[in-house]
């Protein structure tokens, strides 16, 4: 699963979508050796439903058989052997954001700290990284953690050019279930991310579809869990904040005093190092993409102090944050409550707890609303 997770990556940012007939949905066929060539036959529709779901192109993938080469029958053979002498039951994604700290923040307070290990992954470029390094070294110092809990990998396309990179999750959580693997228990496998920006309802139409992320869209992870299941992979994926809006998440946090102190050593930003185009060193929040403006509205929400620097504070810096600013004010005029619980579907079907849903959506755009309005 890893290796066609690094795969499925690799291409996607590999290949341009301005490359496709319509500039946006790429016709991909993969050619994959796997260890287990059955048991990924018997998963070929799902893996390509989720796949195709997960980046909104089109997906087609081949396997033919493969053995271990003796790197790998090395690793097998002393996991085997027991000499692995890791031992925990969760696998929390630490990615650097807000949602991710808080997540760790929540599950270290309820005496997580000896079962539970965090997992990271940057690409290069500025703005990921530096700001997990950060919230490493605070909860190792705050919860007497050692470097043990924690895990980094690097993994990034030669002559990636494609900036939408949707099948990051994949690779991403594919990290966190080879660790997983290596213990002979099952694994909680733990993604906090707010229950509004999971959803990521389209504000307008020109959002529609798979032109916005779906990377924890809970019908995405349940795809990936009836996959995991299939497998025979003992990982249970968890999102504990599916039905919380993000300023929810902080009004409730644990340690609100904690997290008031790093709230600044938190990255949302989705490009926190555009300002390299204009001379800048170091990476900033831009302040009117909609991760940014989500993370504003729900501080503001919350009623604490918003130590963090950006770029843009009110839409003005740039043609582009004033047109995301019209777009989202534009968004907000055709908000209608009485209509949320068709327009939570438009990003992806959901087959359970609608009201849950409705209820979260609206008040996840009571915040936007407050934020964009005052």
């Amino acid at each position: 699963m890893f290796y066609i997770s690094l795969f499925v990556f690799g291409v996607d940012r590999i290949i341009p979508r301005d490359s496709a007939d319509d500039s946006w949905t790429r016709d991909f066929k993969l050619y994959i050796p796997v260890l287990d060539k059955e048991a990924w036959l018997e998963n070929k529709s799902l893996l390509e439903e989720m796949l195709s779901f997960l980046s909104g192109d089109s997906w087609e993938v081949e396997f033919r058989g493969r053995e271990l080469n003796d790197r790998e029958t090395k690793f097998k053979n002393s996991i085997e052997d027991g000499k692995t002498n890791i031992e925990f039951n969760k696998v929390c994604m630490l990615s650097g954001g807000l949602d991710s700290f808080i997540g760790a923040i929540d599950l270290l307070d309820n005496g997580s700290e000896n079962d539970t290990l965090f997992v990271s992954h940057y690409g290069g470029g500025k703005g990921v990284k530096e700001y997990q390094d950060i919230l490493r070294e605070k909860l190792i110092d705050r919860y007497g953690l050692t470097e043990r809990n924690f895990y980094s990998f690097y993994a990034s396309a030669k002559n990636g050019v494609e900036d939408t990179t949707r099948t990051r999750s994949f690779m991403f959580f594919s990290h966190a279930v080879v660790l997983a693997s290596s213990v002979n228990q099952p694994v909680k496998l733990v993604i906090p991310e707010n229950g509004l920006i999971s959803l990521n309802v389209p504000l307008t139409s020109s959002r529609l579809g798979s032109s916005s992320t779906r990377t924890t869209h809970p019908f995405y992870l349940s795809l990936f869990q009836r996959l995991l299941w299939n497998l025979k992979i003992r990982v249970n994926i968890w999102n504990p904040y599916q039905f919380k809006t993000k300023g929810e998440m902080i009004r409730e946090c644990s340690r609100i005093d904690f997290l008031q102190k790093n709230i600044a050593n938190t990255m949302s930003c989705s490009h926190p190092d555009l300002g390299r185009y204009t001379g800048e060193s170091e990476a900033c929040h831009c302040g009117y993409c909609l991760p940014c403006v989500i993370r504003r509205s729900a501080i503001k929400s919350a009623g604490i102090q918003d130590e963090t620097r950006y770029r843009d504070l009110d839409f003005t810096s740039l043609d582009t944050a004033k047109m995301n600013y019209s777009s989202y004010m534009l968004g907000l005029s055709k908000f209608d409550s009485k209509r949320a619980f068709l327009d939570i579907q438009k990003s992806g079907p959901l087959t359970q707890d609608l009201d849950k849903f409705t209820d979260l959506y609206i008040r996840g755009m009571k915040e936007l609303i407050a934020f964009l309005e005052d």
